[in-house]
């Protein structure tokens, strides 16, 4: 759940290129492609953390895999009606990401381009309790919105008094006075967004962090892009680290056990998804080898 801010159409990445935007020309479009493949990356590493936790579990009986889940196979029709099914939401990051990257609309124009195509699917091909439903998703919209626009314009407020006042660059002194080793301030700066991503949401960070961090990355001749995409990866790790990782509570409540319980089995994929954001940080070409080749700036 916590790899979605980080493969695009991500609402991370476009907060990511606005906050950056002041101090560096970051485009959402670049932001996109650069998240593709420490996405991927990211995914294939939680699927291994749950490969393992599996056979672990299973050697040490606290898991029997049911009869069901070991013989039986779905069959060639159960696949192709599951597909059908899933196929109208399927389509919505196809068209989003086709329309991005074929220059047919803009991330921001895509968003509406998703909302409108979903009112059609659920007023044409899913009727059934739609208006009912439209009126929830409205209401949770409004509600959602609110809470953002009172974060950012606080943090906007804070951004800017760090940047005139000068607080970035005090910071960004204090570091480069400590040690000049480019090795260990990627570490320590990677260590403060996992603890800061473990309390508060992306967004925050984005409007906290990023006018502090950003001077320093620059020092170093850090890619702002790469910058970009190891930043959203450790507050995608702060999604279910605990204690107050949202991701724990979420399934918490639909496994029906305890935070203290999920939190101790979570540790296999928390150590799966670091390995991951430290290639990324000390291999940059992982995160800007597919927009290069694309020519996407």
């Amino acid at each position: 759940g916590a790899i979605g801010i980080i493969i695009p159409p991500s609402i991370a990445f476009i907060i990511f290129a606005l906050v950056a935007g002041s101090q560096m020309n970051i485009t959402i479009n670049r932001l996109f492609m650069a998240g593709i493949i420490p996405g991927i990356l990211v995914g294939i590493a939680l699927y291994i953390a749950a490969v393992y936790v599996r056979k672990r579990d299973i050697k040490k009986g606290l898991y029997i895999p049911s009869e069901n889940e070991v013989s039986r196979k779905a069959t060639g029709k159960e696949q192709w009606d599951a597909f059908v099914k899933a196929l109208p939401g399927l389509l919505i990051p196809v068209i989003i990401l086709g329309g991005i990257y074929t220059g047919f609309f803009t991330p921001t124009e895509s968003a509406v381009v998703a909302v409108v195509y979903s009112l059609i699917v659920g007023l044409f091909i899913k009727p059934k309790g739609f208006f009912k439903q439209l009126f929830v998703i409205f209401r949770e919209a409004s509600l959602q919105t609110a809470v953002v626009m009172l974060i950012v314009s606080a943090a906007s407020v804070f951004a800017y008094i760090v940047t005139t006042e000068q607080v970035a660059q005090t910071i960004s002194d204090a570091i480069l006075s400590f040690t000049d080793n480019k090795v260990i301030i990627l570490l320590l700066v990677n260590i403060v967004l996992l603890i800061a991503g473990a309390f508060i949401d992306a967004i925050s960070a984005y409007y906290i962090f990023v006018p502090i961090l950003m001077p320093i990355m620059l020092m170093l001749d850090v890619d702002p892009t790469v910058f970009g995409i190891f930043m959203t990866i450790n507050l995608a790790i702060g999604l279910f680290t605990p204690p107050v990782g949202l991701n724990l509570y979420v399934a918490a409540g639909y496994a029906k056990t305890n935070i203290m319980e999920i939190s101790r089995g979570v540790l296999p994929f928390i150590i799966a998804a670091i390995i991951v954001l430290l290639l990324v940080t000390y291999i940059p070409a992982i995160s800007t080898f597919l927009p290069d080749l694309l020519g996407v700036k």
